[in-house]
């Protein structure tokens, strides 16, 4: 596909990356994303027949790359618990046009023998979750009895598989884990994989965010800085969402996602797909669009493909640039509710 028939949103934005969410299920109970006292024993989650099928997902997934998707990334909930994911995985890296296929996980799910069966179906990067070591802040946050060793292996076994890419994710709360960013760093730095911070982000509607609780991509670089000298990186493509820096001793790189203090919707190239196939253009929307029942009333490849260039090209959202020109802050303007974080993956 050329440059100048990419499909393209009202803000000049290219389709570029795709989310897609295969689970709204979880084992973590975080509690910026599933608290307890929500998704707690009573929750009904979705059933398997409202579930996207596999070939349903490999449809969409075709049609989205033909409008210029390149980049895939499998979500949840946690997507290891979707029964056969590798199946998914080998339809994807057969579609003409997917050159990169990542996924986002906690890790406690990965085996030694499961790292491997996940890189030969073609999963090529991984996003690991993962918001402490200290072990009081670690089962404090996530809320479950998943011994944090089992975590910590699951990384090391992914390390050992030859994926090209393993990222750390650690969601930094001010006065809940962040005297943990220096041990992090040091347990990671020169070991290959990429440790990158997250600001606390108001996503969803229960995980209570309050703006006192993040810690800005500059505080959070500041206190890195006091012990690791590090240099700025350049970004790796257009639109990338984290900040990257190598350490001066050449022990790797980190990265900050600063959605809060540093929007970045200027360039973002992301949708999301639901689990039942709802399209999302942002993290923070309030409603998506139904493609599931586009695709369960025969509709032609064609239909569909309008469908979504109708979507695509309507779409205006920016809500990080504007979250705080809202009288309602922390909520887009005109809204009431977002759709919640285990619901379309990150």
């Amino acid at each position: 596909m050329s440059e100048s028939d990419r499909l393209t949103d009202s803000l000049n934005r290219p389709l570029h990356d795709l989310r897609v969410s295969v689970t709204d299920r979880c084992n973590f109970r975080c509690t910026y994303c599933m608290p307890r006292d929500v998704f707690g024993k009573g929750y009904k989650f979705l059933r398997q027949n409202q579930l996207l099928s596999f070939e349903e997902i490999a449809r969409l997934v075709r049609l989205f790359a033909q409008f210029g998707v390149s980049k895939l990334r499998l979500t949840g909930g946690e997507p290891l618990l979707r029964k056969d994911i590798e199946s998914l995985i080998s339809m994807l890296a057969d579609i003409a046009g997917i050159d990169d296929i990542a996924m986002t996980t906690n890790a406690s799910l990965i085996t030694k023998d499961r790292a491997r069966t996940l890189r030969d179906a073609g999963l090529q990067r991984l996003n690991i979750s993962l918001d402490a070591l200290d072990n009081d802040i670690y089962h404090q946050m996530n809320d479950v009895n998943i011994p944090l060793k089992k975590v910590l292996d699951g990384i090391e076994f992914a390390n050992n598989a030859g994926f090209s890419s393993i990222k750390v994710n650690m969601v930094v709360q001010k006065g809940v884990n962040d005297q943990d960013i220096l041990p992090m760093v040091r347990y990671f730095r020169g070991t290959g994989v990429i440790l990158r911070f997250i600001e606390f982000m108001d996503v969803g509607n229960h995980n209570q965010w309050n703006l006192d609780q993040v810690l800005t991509a500059r505080e959070i670089l500041e206190v890195i800085q006091a012990e690791f000298p590090v240099e700025t990186k350049q970004a790796s493509y257009p639109g990338e969402v984290a900040k990257k820096w190598e350490f001066s001793d050449g022990a790797g790189e980190i990265g900050i996602i600063s959605s809060i203090s540093q929007p970045f919707c200027g360039d973002c190239s992301r949708a999301r797909l639901s689990a039942i196939g709802e399209l999302f253009t942002c993290l923070f929307a309030s409603s998506g669009f139904d493609l599931r029942n586009l695709v369960r009333a025969d509709q032609t490849d064609e239909e569909i493909a309008q469908k979504l260039m109708q979507i695509w090209s309507a779409r205006s959202d920016r809500y990080s640039e504007v979250r705080f020109s809202s009288e309602n802050i922390g909520r887009p303007p005109g809204t009431s509710q977002k759709v919640e974080m285990s619901y379309i993956g990150g």
